[in-house]
């Protein structure tokens, strides 16, 4: 990565993804957390909670909320897709339309695409191009990691750098990351 990373937007305001802006936000990363449904990223925005995925658990203002994905995209520098698998489509489509090639991707996104059988990060490459990509995936329970409960997970991508960056990047005493090629 040719810069240093300052700047993660989460695609997906579901508990995986408010919970990753939770642990990136406490590592000091400027984090903007977007949502498809503005009334709700409204309605976060005052109570500084999802309430819908992660009753409880309160999040800093320093979080962005947004339902713009022109807003989320080009104040990135690594976009992460936390969206259901079923939805990835429309909202890549959607990135497709913003300035997108020079940012990093992280899909955390489990399950395949319905229709064509492909991966996530197949799906990704088909709507983007050969954009840098990484996943991070593993055995994780939204809920348990916001409530800093010890995981792992494991990132992997084709490029060793981008996944050892990826892994510095979400690593921390309670999250432990390893890496691996694809």
């Amino acid at each position: 990565m040719p810069k240093k990373i300052k700047n993660i937007s989460i695609m997906g305001d579901g508990g995986w993804g408010t919970t990753l802006a939770l642990l990136l936000a406490e590592k000091g990363f400027s984090v903007t957390l977007w949502g498809a449904f503005p009334k709700y990223i409204s309605e976060m925005g005052k109570t500084r909670e999802n309430r819908k995925f992660l009753p409880g658990i309160k999040f800093p203002p320093s979080i962005i909320l947004t339902s713009d994905v022109e807003t989320a995209v080009s104040q990135s520098d690594i976009i992460v897709l936390a969206v259901p698998s079923q939805y990835l489509s429309d909202v890549l489509k959607k990135i497709k339309k913003s300035d997108y090639q020079k940012k990093h991707f992280v899909s955390v996104i489990k399950g395949i695409e319905l229709t064509s059988f492909m991966t996530m990060s197949q799906l990704i490459q088909k709507e983007l191009g050969k954009v840098p990509i990484a996943v991070l995936s593993g055995p994780t329970i939204a809920i348990e990691v916001a409530r800093k409960i010890p995981t792992t997970a494991v990132v992997a991508s084709q490029d060793q750098k981008l996944a050892q960056e990826i892994q510095g990047i979400f690593s921390c005493d309670y999250f432990r990351v390893y890496t691996n090629t694809v």
